[in-house]
C-alpha cells in the first residue's frame, strides 16, 4: 500500500518505520533534517515538505501538533487532500477538539476521501513496538481503508461510532486523566523530596501500592535519572489540557482537578521547560520552592 505520513516525531516515525517493515511503499513528511535522515536509515523516503508528498498516496497518516498544522497539511498551499484519489483515506492521529475533527472530515467529504478520525495512545513505546490503541470513529469504508495501515501501527484499535469527533472525544477524555496524573506525579515526588524521602524508593513503593498509575510508572524513570529529552513535552499537556478546558467551558462543565493541572503546566511552561519531557511537572514545585530534582546533575 503507497502511505504518507506527515510528521516523523516521537510518534509519526515509529508508525512509518513499522509501515515500512510491513511492506508498505511509505513516504515521511518532515521538515527536520534529522529525523528525514533517521527515516531513511529506517528504509524509507522522507521529503522536507507535505507540497513534495506523492499524490498517489492510498493512505495519509498525520501525526502534526495540533489542528491548525492539521488543517494546514492537508488543505494549505501544497495540501495533499485535493490531490488525493478518491476512496483514499485520510487517518488523523493528531489529539484536537472533536469538533475540529468534526470540520476537517467536512472539508475531505466532497473531494470524495475519506477520514479516520483516529488519535492515538500508548507513547513512544508503543509507537516504537507498533502497538498503540486507537480511538477510532469513522464510516465502516473508512475503518477498511485503513486497516492495512491499522495493522501495522496498532494493537488495538477501538471503533467508536460512524462520525469523526467520538474518536477525539474518548482521547480528550484519556488526556485529562493522564495530564492530571503527571501533575499529580509532580506534587507527589515534590512534596516527598521536601519530606525527606529518597525518590527511588518514593517510586519503588508506590508503583507497588494503590497510589499508582501508569503515567506514575512510564514516566517516573525518565524523572529519576534526570531523562528530560522530550518524548511527550510539557507544551503538549499544555495544548491538550486547554483542548479538555475549552470544550468543557462550551459545555458550561467544571473541570476543578483539569485546570489545576493545566496551570502545573504552564508554570514550567513559563519557567522556560515547555520543551522538556512531560515527567517534569516537577519543575513547577522546583521553581516555587527550590527542591532539588530527582535525577539532576549536581554542580
Amino acid at each position: 500500500m503507497k502511505v504518507g505520513v506527515i510528521g516523523l516525531g516521537a510518534m509519526g516515525m515509529g508508525a512509518a518505520v513499522n509501515l515500512v517493515k510491513a511492506g508498505h511503499d511509505v513516504v515521511g513528511v518532515e521538515p527536520r533534517a534529522p529525523g528525514r535522515e533517521a527515516f531513511a536509515a529506517a528504509g524509507g523516503r522522507a521529503v522536507g515538505s507535505v507540497a513534495e508528498l506523492p499524490d498517489d498516496r492510498a493512505a495519509v497518516v498525520v501525526f502534526v501538533v495540533n489542528a491548525a498544522q492539521a488543517e494546514a497539511v492537508l488543505f494549505g498551499e501544497g495540501g495533499i487532500a485535493p490531490r488525493l484519489a478518491m476512496g483514499s483515506v485520510v487517518l488523523l492521529c493528531t489529539t484536537i477538539a472533536p469538533g475540529a475533527a468534526v470540520g476537517i472530515a467536512k472539508r475531505l467529504a466532497p473531494l470524495g476521501v475519506l477520514m479516520l478520525d483516529s488519535p492515538v495512545s500508548g507513547g513512544v513505546k508503543a509507537a516504537t513496538a507498533g502497538t498503540m490503541t486507537v480511538m477510532g470513529s469513522g464510516a465502516p469504508e473508512a475503518f477498511a481503508a485503513a486497516k492495512p495501515v491499522l495493522d501495522a501501527i496498532a494493537q488495538r484499535v477501538w471503533e467508536l461510532g460512524p462520525e469523526a469527533g467520538a474518536g477525539s472525544t474518548v482521547k480528550m477524555v484519556n488526556q485529562l486523566l493522564a495530564g492530571v496524573h503527571l501533575a499529580a506525579m509532580g506534587e507527589a515526588f515534590a512534596l516527598g523530596v521536601r519530606a525527606g524521602a529518597d525518590p527511588q524508593v518514593l517510586f519503588d513503593v508506590i508503583s507497588e501500592s494503590a497510589g499508582s498509575s501508569w503515567m506514575f510508572k512510564d514516566r517516573g524513570p525518565r524523572l529519576l535519572a534526570g531523562d528530560d529529552a522530550p518524548r511527550s513535552a510539557i507544551n503538549i499537556f499544555v495544548k491538550d489540557l486547554g483542548i479538555v478546558l475549552d470544550q468543557a467551558r462550551a459545555l458550561t462543565f467544571p473541570l476543578p482537578l483539569s485546570a489545576a493541572a493545566h496551570q502545573v503546566f504552564l508554570g514550567v511552561a513559563a519557567g522556560g521547560d515547555g520543551d522538556k519531557d512531560d515527567a517534569f511537572a516537577i519543575r513547577f514545585w522546583q521553581k516555587l520552592s527550590g527542591i532539588p530534582v530527582p535525577g539532576d546533575k549536581k554542580d
